[in-house]
């Protein structure tokens, strides 16, 4: 399922043409010291000012809106904050029913990846393949609500290899379901893969595109367990807590997600049960594995007589894409480490330059190369917040989307799984009709009566099962076209994005030079 998933790299830092920036700061000291690369920037503070509970982070720039067809309304609340964590990460959220029943501190509140995700209307059953998409549109039209989620201030708690984090989850909405318009919930990791695993078994027999996790990392947490003030453990928090952000946006954007108990629980009560069997090396675990290797030898020895084609080939573009997506994705991620590559580069590249420039004697010669110095100090910041924006807005979008193709896989496993169990009862209802006519062949009275009895048992059987594949069939079909347009959606989006990230850049290096050419020209 494709939930247009807007991520915003961290701004960068102010510049004379008061173009927005990255914030390069460092997420766990007060050196500001770059997730990436290790350069110093400006310092700032690890913890974050009280302020009123109810207005810390809302302001009138992430108000909320109840749109109608006719009407909107909006209900602002102020904040003396000039961070607005809800300021861009808005999820119009269509609904077809009215109502759905020691702690230490390593990282500060830091602005969220802001995201705006449309979802369409209610979860339609019935084929839409041959509809129009005027009609289409028109059928997932209805009132839309606005609600805002953010994943923020991820703490520490705990010493050694008992330490885990936790995630401040902020929720602001219109919705009536919820009891209140602002709230907000301390979660963990597990927390959040348990949400999944309970979504997973309620709705993925019925063809529902469950958005994915993020994907454990022993190493990475490891080094935030044992790791102090290391650069490294800070960057694996904050890329968890962006990712995070992202799946509970996306999550919250499904319109029968939305409605679920479990995750309104999951937003709005204060303590959950612990999530249980989300270890990685758990026996549950390991059954999981087991399961998706039974599950693979079946696909390759069960041919499904397929009797839609529109299926077989919409599988094949999605496992097609799904392969593209990966190597994309790791080329992009090459491109990321040589851009910190080339920031390292810069950097002793400036040094050596000033340093041979207070050794000149020339005075003018000195002054220009101080000069370069400089241009190449600010050239390092550049390639930096490039690297940022090439992880945040690119590389983040591609590896979402692998794994949610994953998902839609997984979808059309579910329903040949469907199919099969369709087809099993079927043989089970013929050998059961045969045994009947043997048993009326040797005239066996006093057993016929209970044969009858399983042949009506097992035709019963045979229509659910036969119910409940052409269901599963006519969700998935309408998840693939929501997903196929959100995806056009979300990255337009995020090409547009890139694209105007990298001409800031040009620009801003293009003045560089422009500065730096008449102190070139004034050697003498």
């Amino acid at each position: 399922m494709s939930l247009s998933s807007v991520r915003n790299p961290p701004p960068f830092l102010d510049s004379e043409d008061q173009e927005p920036e990255y914030d390069t700061r460092d997420l766990d000291s007060d050196d500001g010291e770059d997730i990436f690369t290790g350069t110093s920037n400006k310092p700032f503070a690890s913890t974050p000012p009280e302020t009123d509970p109810s207005s810390d982070i809302f302001s009138e720039e992430g108000s909320y809106t109840v749109q109608k067809h006719t009407a909107a309304k909006t209900n602002g609340i102020q904040s003396d904050e000039e961070l607005d964590l809800f300021a861009e990460a808005t999820v119009e959220l269509t609904l077809t029913t009215p109502n759905s029943r020691g702690r230490k501190e390593i990282i500060g509140p830091t602005e969220p990846l802001s995201t705006t995700v449309n979802t369409p209307g209610k979860l339609h059953m019935a084929n839409t393949s041959n509809k129009p998409s005027e009609e289409v549109e028109e059928e997932e039209s209805g009132d839309t609500f606005e609600l805002n989620i953010a994943v923020t201030n991820p703490e520490k708690i705990g010493d050694g290899m008992n330490a885990y984090m936790t995630y401040k989850v902020s929720t602001q909405t219109t919705l009536p379901a919820f009891r209140s318009k602002t709230f907000s919930v301390r979660r963990r990791f597990s927390d959040f893969l348990g949400l999944y695993e309970k979504l997973s078994v309620k709705y993925n027999l019925m063809g529902c595109i469950i958005p994915p996790p993020p994907q454990k990392s022993v190493v990475g947490m490891t080094k935030v367990k044992v790791g102090k003030e290391d650069p490294s453990s800070a960057e694996f928090v904050e890329k968890r807590r962006a990712a995070l952000e992202r799946y509970l946006q996306r999550v919250v954007s499904h319109p029968a997600l939305l409605q679920d108990s479990d995750v309104q629980e999951f937003l709005e009560r204060e303590e959950l049960p612990r999530a249980v069997n989300t270890q990685a090396l758990s026996g549950s675990g390991l059954l999981k594995m087991i399961n998706k290797a039974s599950d693979a030898v079946n696909k390759m020895t069960i041919k499904m007589n397929e009797s839609d084609n529109w299926f077989e080939s919409k599988l094949q573009e999605v496992e097609n894409e799904e392969q593209l997506l990966r190597r994309l994705h790791a080329s992009v991620d090459s491109l990321v480490n040589h851009r910190k590559e080339l920031c390292s580069n810069t950097a002793m590249f400036a040094k050596s330059v000033a340093m041979l420039g207070s050794s000149e004697e020339n005075s003018a010669l000195s002054r220009a190369l101080s000069q370069l110095a400089e241009v190449e100090d600010k050239l390092e910041q550049l390639h930096q917040e490039q690297a940022f924006s090439d992880f945040f807005i690119l590389t983040e979008l591609l590896a979402d989307y692998v794994r949610l193709l994953g998902a839609v896989r997984g979808c059309f496993e579910q329903r040949m799984k469907a199919w099969q169990r369709w087809q099993e009862a079927q043989s089970t209802l013929q050998k059961k009709r045969e045994a009947e006519a043997k048993l009326l062949w040797a005239n066996k009275p006093d057993k016929l009566q209970q044969a009858k009895e399983d042949i009506t048992e097992w035709e019963a059987k045979v229509g659910q099962c036969e119910r409940d594949f052409e269901r599963i069939s006519s969700t998935l079909r309408k998840e693939v076209h929501r997903f196929e347009k959100e995806k056009c959606r979300d990255f337009k989006h995020h090409i547009v994005k890139y694209l105007e990230s990298l001409l800031r850049s040009q620009h801003r290096l293009v003045k560089c030079w422009e500065a730096f050419l008449p102190e070139a020209k004034a050697i003498v």
